[in-house]
C-alpha cells in the first residue's frame, strides 16, 4: 500500500508513534466507524436533534506508516488549529503539501535543502483530535497491521 492510497480516507484516529531506531519514525492510526446508536445533541438550552459518535473501528487493521528518516515531525492538538488558505495540499485527511507554514518553518529552522538531504515533502494527517506533520526525504511505507485493539480506548 502507498501513502497516496490513503488520500481519500476520512476520519482516522492517531494512536501514537515510536522511533524503532534513531531518527526512524513509525506512526499508528485507526480507521473510524460511525455509531449506529443516536444520541441527543444538546448545547445549553438548544436541542440540535440526534447525533452519532465517531469511534475507532476495532474490526479494521491499524494503519502503520514508517519513515526511514525524517527532518522533523510535529503533533498538535486539533482543537488549537484553524484553517489556513495559505496552505496548498492534495488529499483529505492524509495530505501531501505543496505549500505550508510547516515547510516555511523547516526552511527557516533547519538547514535542510533539496541538495541535503535531498528533495523532501511535507506529509500531513488531519486526524480526529490530532494534527500530525512529517517532513521527510524518504517516501513513507504504509502497511496494515492486525493488532489486538481491545485495549485501545
Amino acid at each position: 500500500m502507498k501513502y497516496n492510497d490513503l488520500i481519500e480516507l476520512k476520519d482516522v484516529f492517531f494512536l501514537g508513534l515510536t522511533e524503532p531506531e534513531v531518527n526512524v519514525l513509525r506512526l499508528y492510526f485507526s480507521r473510524s466507524k460511525m455509531s449506529d446508536t443516536p444520541e441527543p445533541l444538546i448545547v445549553g438550552e438548544k436541542d440540535f436533534g440526534d447525533s452519532y459518535s465517531i469511534n475507532m473501528d476495532k474490526n479494521s487493521p491499524l494503519i502503520q506508516i514508517d519513515f526511514d528518516t525524517y527532518i522533523a515531525y510535529s503533533i498538535r492538538n486539533e482543537s488549537f488549529t484553524s484553517w489556513d488558505d495559505y496552505e496548498e495540499f492534495e488529499g483529505k485527511i492524509f495530505r501531501i503539501y505543496k505549500k505550508s507554514r510547516y515547510l516555511d518553518f523547516i526552511s527557516v529552522g533547519t538547514y535542510a535543502t533539496e541538495d541535503f538531504p535531498g528533495p523532501f515533502k511535507h506529509y500531513g494527517i488531519s486526524c480526529l483530535d490530532h494534527i500530525v506533520d512529517i517532513v521527510s526525504a524518504s517516501e513513507p511505507v504504509v502497511t496494515e497491521v492486525v493488532a489486538d485493539q481491545s485495549t485501545l480506548s
